[in-house]
């Protein structure tokens, strides 16, 4: 199932080329006082919103989705985990392109581990505002995974049964010699979209083809079976150090090709059994 949030925090179920509101599918998630639970409300209710989605299927309003502005299908997540130099072909060109290493030896995850960024997400239809316009800024186009239960010290087998959905994410990132959770974080760099797709429609995360066009050139084209830390390490590991929550997305990095982008750029995203996605690229 293919569910986004659009307008207004409005909940949509995805169709072809439509999108049914399903709204008062959340009337499902229980009301709860304050402090709130960690995490994602609708991600740690979303087999009990999906299925009341699916009854409400017929009888929502049926709108166009060239006519929604698509926001980040998490709203609240407690974590927007990233995994740098994740592909081996991205760590040959990091290695190569002064402009991504600034003179600096440049590793693979297993030396650097993970790192954190902002956890305040932008959809689609929101689009990324440039900052430090005066310096280079990337795109790294990733597939996510969207966490759906309460994790800690997750063993690699059982790892993807944490899984509740998965997306597309951009991890974009201004270049410079500052540390990652810095240079990543900068409001608009977490992107993820265009809906999610849950669980049961990836059959499996570490065989997807995924890639990114700016405009009509294509900039990265790779699949998922060429990760250094495939999907289950990546929860595994990141499980250790952290608790993981419902609605917290692991980015699982980047592969080669990765390249600047410009106020006036349109990013067209892609990956297998997810969609596409089309974001716009503005000054801040």
């Amino acid at each position: 199932m293919k569910i986004c949030r659009f307008n207004d925090d409005r909940l949509g179920l995805v169709e072809g080329e439509d999108v049914v509101d399903v709204t008062t599918a959340l009337e499902v998630i229980p009301t709860t006082g304050w402090p709130a639970p960690q995490g994602d409300a609708l991600i740690a209710n979303l087999d009990a919103v999906c299925a009341k989605a699916w009854e409400l299927a017929e009888s929502g309003e049926r709108l166009a989705l060239y006519d929604v502005v698509l926001k980040s299908p998490v709203a609240n997540p407690t974590k927007v985990i990233g995994a740098p130099v994740n592909y081996y072909a991205h760590l040959d060109e990091s290695q190569e392109d002064e402009g991504v290493n600034f003179g600096r030896e440049i590793k693979t995850i297993d030396h650097y581990g993970l790192f954190l960024k902002n956890p305040t997400l932008v959809g689609a239809g929101d689009g990324v505002d440039l900052h430090f316009t005066d310096r280079r800024n990337d795109h790294e186009v990733e597939v996510s995974m969207i966490i759906g239960k309460t994790a800690k010290n997750v063993s690699y087998e059982n790892a993807l049964d944490y899984v509740g959905a998965y997306s597309i994410g951009l991890d974009m990132t201004v270049r410079g010699t500052e540390e990652r959770s810095l240079r990543k974080a900068i409001d608009s760099y977490s992107v993820l979209g265009p809906w999610l797709v849950t669980a049961d429609e990836i059959a499996d995360p570490d065989k997807l083809n995924f890639s990114i066009h700016v405009g009509d050139e294509e900039r990265q084209n790779s699949n998922t079976d060429k990760l250094i830390f495939d999907c289950k390490k990546l929860i595994e590991y990141g499980s250790s150090f952290y608790t993981l929550y419902p609605g917290d997305v692991i980015m699982t990095g980047t592969p080669e090709g990765v390249g600047p982008v410009k106020a006036g750029d349109t990013m067209h995203c892609y990956c297998e059994g997810i969609g596409k996605m089309d974001v716009a690229v503005r000054a801040a």
